[in-house]
């Protein structure tokens, strides 16, 4: 969206009060904030983030107005971790406040193989386990699939268009909650993706105003059952993402949305994730097949996005199924993107109680 890239840097969450005495009466309760380094101010009305992205031109004006006058302040060494009598709240210490999801979706899409690396890992790890559903397995020399891989993105490209589908919001989760590993399935894979928040009522977008239409930017794991996504009683159906993606949990999303004005190019981010301290997936989001105005051109020749909806552009190479390794008890999956802040969630079998 059009803004003005001389305001002062700043980013939007959804945090919870994490005292003792909070918990023990009740009082503990949630909050949209503006974040300015590690400090972090309660809004006012409109206080909800769907309320700011509902008009996002001109709730970034006034949140780029807020931390202008608070980097004023702090400049000139007065009022330091007040309120000022402009301010809508008080202002928190980040380290004290319980990060939560920080969107709301009416919407949430989803891009699948939109990576040409993770694509070919995909089709090649199907071909080690004997899983492909196009032939292609252990029995079909290395060389012949990966080069058939590569040859259909490559056409894809060409040809194609983006591979969408639907996710729902129950599935999110805040970017510290645990991860719960649901036993109807097995092989749970992590899936790290850049996500874009809507801003603007889109509807037959072109490339050319696509991304005016985006208010900011944040990170999803996108955790897939890998034992899921084919089903042996439908195999001419195809995927069956609504069983593999759509648990509790199974979105962790954040820790912040940020604005478009401050994310950097969202076509040369840097996307790291590391599962038990080893580095899986490290790649730019260069690699992707579709870029992010030719989603949104795709998606909205559909359907209309509106103000807060959620849209996932795809996972690069590193995940599980790539390298053999999939979720357990214990885990811990630490979460990267250039410029958006970091996850770390651990996984459980079931939920710790709260």
């Amino acid at each position: 969206m059009t803004t003005d890239h001389e305001a002062v840097p700043f980013a939007l969450g959804v945090f919870a009060t994490s005292s003792a005495a909070d918990a023990s009466n009740g009082a503990a309760r949630s909050f949209a904030g503006l974040v300015l380094g590690d400090r972090v101010l309660e809004l006012g009305a409109p206080g909800s983030i769907n309320e700011l992205l509902a008009d996002w031109d001109a709730g970034f004006a006034r949140l780029a107005a807020l931390a202008a006058a608070r980097e004023g302040v702090a400049a000139a060494g007065a009022e330091a971790p007040g309120t000022g009598s402009s301010e809508p709240g008080p202002w928190h210490d980040l380290a004290g406040l319980n990060v939560r999801c920080p969107v709301s979706p009416g919407q949430i899409l989803q891009c699948g193989a939109n990576y040409r690396k993770h694509v070919v890992d995909i089709v090649m790890a199907e071909r080690r386990t004997d899983l492909s559903t196009t032939g292609h397995n252990s029995d079909v020399p290395e060389a012949e699939v990966r080069a058939w891989a590569e040859d259909m993105m490559d056409e894809r490209v060409r040809t194609g268009s983006p591979y969408v589908f639907s996710g729902l919001a129950s599935a999110l989760a805040g970017p510290y909650d645990e991860i719960v590993l649901h036993e109807r399935g097995t092989r749970h894979d992590w899936e790290l993706e850049l996500a874009l928040v809507i801003g603007k009522r889109a509807r037959n977008v072109t490339r050319e105003n696509a991304l005016e239409h985006v208010a900011g930017y944040t990170i999803c794991n996108d955790l897939t059952t890998r034992s899921l996504v084919y089903r042996n009683d439908l195999k001419a159906i195809g995927s069956d993402w609504f069983a593999a993606k759509n648990a509790p949990t199974f979105l962790p999303t954040g820790p912040y949305l940020v604005p478009a004005a401050f994310a950097g190019d969202p076509a040369d981010l840097r996307i790291s994730l590391k599962h038990n301290g080893i580095a899986r997936q490290d790649e730019s989001t260069s690699d992707m097949l579709f870029d992010i105005p030719a989603i949104l051109e795709y998606v909205t020749s559909i359907t209309e996005l509106r103000p807060g909806d959620l849209v996932l552009t795809g996972s690069p190479a590193g995940n599980g199924a790539h390298w053999g390794v999939f979720l357990d008890e214990d885990d811990v999956l630490e979460c990267e993107i250039t410029g958006l802040g970091t996850q770390r969630s651990r996984c459980v079998r079931k939920q710790s109680s709260n």
